[in-house]
């Protein structure tokens, strides 16, 4: 026989697709043989009692397509089929650590919980930006309302539209779901509102209209507590309060006092404080001489505030 002809049977352990094709990899899975069940039992009690990793592998691999199987049934979020694959993977290495092969179950059995989960927790993270199910009740109603919804609208396909109900269904179909599923109607209304929302981009598309709604990130920002407004802000108070003080300081008595009396001084009802003409007649000088003293003054204060900016 020409060995060089020969054909080396792959070890059906060994799972080695084409990189990045997941149908190779699906074919892959479903190469693999599944494991009798005192194989299991032995291999279970392996890991359990040796650590062997060996064991915990075997145990993974003849459950990959067990993962693949629970991952069709989730396809309908819109979500690619290989990051469901990958996520139901996890939850499956969770289940065998956690296997115990004196419970008297077969691990596809127990996988099944762990392998869902996982899932689950993959899609409410990803599936909106906005998180549509935080309860225990809501995770329940997210993942069972769409099939329900389908089999009830299948049910009454002939039903007009305008007989259907807030949440895309009649009102006798939103009693049913709720009482299916063990929550409120006002839940399920809810429910099938946050799942109907469409998805609002942050930020503005390059090439949106010019009359197109204003993107969220123009009225959502905060930038109160962007540096260089935070920066602003403090001198503009330091302005109003220290600055101020400093440059009346740098004045004359004269002038600081018609500065004061002309802009920081306001009389019990509102008005203003001395005109020039009051105060002319408290130096006995003219007006025009109040004018220029205070125009010197306010000079000399700008130039005091630029110098301690």
């Amino acid at each position: 026989m020409n060995t060089l002809n020969a054909v080396i049977p792959r070890d059906p352990w060994t799972v080695v697709p084409s990189l990045g094709n997941l149908d190779a990899y699906i074919r892959s899975v479903q190469a693999i043989p599944l494991l009798e069940a005192a194989e299991e039992q032995n291999l279970a009690r392996q890991l359990r009692d040796q650590n062997d990793l060996q064991a915990a592998s075997r145990l993974v691999m003849s459950h990959l397509r067990l993962v693949v199987s629970i991952s069709r049934q989730y396809m309908g979020y819109g979500l690619p089929q290989g990051d469901l694959i990958q996520e139901g993977n996890v939850g499956l290495m969770k289940a065998v650590k956690r296997f115990d092969p004196d419970q008297g179950v077969r691990l596809v059995s127990y996988a099944m919980h762990w392998i869902k989960a996982e899932i689950h927790e993959y899609i409410l993270k990803n599936w909106r930006m906005v998180k549509v199910a935080t309860t225990k009740a809501q995770r329940k109603l997210f993942f069972n309302l769409r099939s329900l919804k389908h089999q009830y609208k299948g049910e009454a396909a002939e039903a007009h539209e305008a007989h259907l109900g807030r949440a895309g269904l009649s009102e006798a179909d939103i009693h049913r779901v709720a009482t299916e599923l063990n929550v409120r109607p006002e839940d399920v209304i809810e429910m099938e509102t946050r799942m109907a929302g469409g998805d609002v981009a942050l930020e503005a598309q390059a090439d949106d209209d010019h009359d197109a709604p204003m993107a969220p990130a123009a009225y959502l920002a905060d930038d109160h507590h962007e540096p260089t407004r935070m920066i602003e802000a403090h001198h503009r108070d330091w302005l109003a309060s220290d600055g101020i003080q400093h440059a009346l300081e740098s004045l004359d008595e004269r002038s600081r006092r018609i500065v004061e009396e002309r802009w920081l001084k306001v009389n019990d009802d509102g008005s203003g404080g001395m005109t020039l003409h009051d105060l002319a007649a408290v130096y006995g000088v003219s007006a025009e001489r109040i004018r220029q003293i205070e125009a010197a003054a306010m000079k000399k204060m700008r130039k005091a505030l630029t110098e301690d900016a």
